[in-house]
């Protein structure tokens, strides 16, 4: 069981590192509304631009913490649980536009992910 831990963790915290340091400033079929950047994104949620960089900030930390969990488990559930409550705000900020669901497919199968984790730790 150790082992589907360690990959769900690499998993969730490589794709949001991603998400957050490399796709940040590219368009992708996930982002809200017609943005074509996560600071757009923010904006038509209705959301001012240093919110992004907040969510963004824990996000990846929390990505970090989660894949340290790898080496220090005890960091596993913290980190899982904080990244599950902002992932469950990514979806409701998709359905507060009315984007269509599939938009919010990657937010709730990561928030999936994090319930697992957080199940196992």
């Amino acid at each position: 069981m150790e082992y589907v831990r360690i990959i769900l963790q690499l998993i969730v915290g490589l794709s949001l590192l991603n998400v957050w340091l490399l796709q940040n400033k590219k368009p992708t079929r996930w982002r809200g509304g017609n943005a074509t950047t996560l600071t757009e994104e923010f904006q038509v949620y209705g959301l001012p631009v240093w919110m992004c960089y907040v969510v963004g900030f824990l996000k990846v930390s929390l990505s970090l913490v989660l894949l340290a969990g790898i080496f220090y488990p005890f960091l596993i559930k913290p980190a899982a649980i904080a990244l599950a409550i902002l992932l469950l705000g990514s979806i409701i900020m998709h359905l507060k536009i009315k984007d269509p669901l599939i938009k919010s497919f990657p937010a709730f199968l990561f928030l999936i992910l994090c319930l697992v984790l957080i199940y196992l730790s």
